[in-house]
């Protein structure tokens, strides 16, 4: 004989369970939205998080009325996911690793490598010291080393004169890699283009600061 249960459900079971866990939007992620709209969140949350407007010294030792600092929403999830999805999209097809220098550019060669894989690419992340390691093997590379001769794409939160992108690059190359592209988040627009065409490097930025800029300025008024 085969026994069934019944229950009886409470008609304000509903209206109880919405008191006790009150429903709340569910941000939609990355992978739901288009490209376009990807990239239009990413420059408000630059230009909410990142940007600032004042008399600043940048890392160059130059003075600007404009500072940039990608950190805010590099070491957010939902930024980094934002800025992961964007930066992969011009890694190059061949590379076999993202690369960049210590510090602003550790999030961004993670988070790359891992969007990468939830796409099924194989791509890994390596960091570049600024130093020699003081101890041990005394590497200048952190990470899963690729074979040399492998290409590498370099990634940068922003570039200003292109000197740390370069510095990252050229122990790149003394360890064997072919480096060919730079990716930043920003492009300051003061030089760094020009310094990467006559090193040989082609720099793809995913916003310039001028756009930067004019979406916080819109954002003020």
């Amino acid at each position: 004989m085969r026994n069934s249960l019944t229950t009886k459900v409470p008609e304000n079971l509903f209206a109880q369970t919405k008191e006790r866990f009150p429903l709340r939007p569910v941000p939609m992620s990355t992978a739901t939205r288009s490209s376009e709209d990807q990239r239009e969140l990413l420059l408000l949350r630059l230009a909410e998080s990142a940007y600032r407007r004042g008399q600043f010294t940048l890392a160059s030792g130059r003075s600007s009325e404009h500072y940039v600092n990608c950190k805010p929403v590099s070491l957010s999830g939902s930024g980094l996911a934002l800025i992961s999805s964007a930066m992969l999209k011009n890694v190059e097809v061949d590379a076999l690793a993202v690369a960049g220098l210590t510090l602003g550019a550790d999030p961004l060669v993670s988070g790359v490598a891992m969007a990468a894989a939830q796409n099924g690419r194989d791509l890994d992340a390596l960091i570049v010291r600024k130093e020699a390691k003081g101890h041990g093997t005394g590497a200048w590379l952190e990470g899963p080393l690729p074979a040399a001769g492998s290409v590498v794409t370099v990634l940068e939160d922003v570039v200003t004169t292109g000197g740390s992108s370069l510095k990252a690059v050229n122990q790149l190359k003394e360890a064997g890699y072919q480096i060919n592209r730079v990716v930043t988040i920003v492009d300051r627009e003061e030089g760094g283009a020009a310094a990467m065409e006559k090193a040989g490097l082609e720099l793809i930025s995913l916003f310039r600061l001028s756009e930067v800029s004019a979406c916080a300025a819109t954002l003020r008024s």
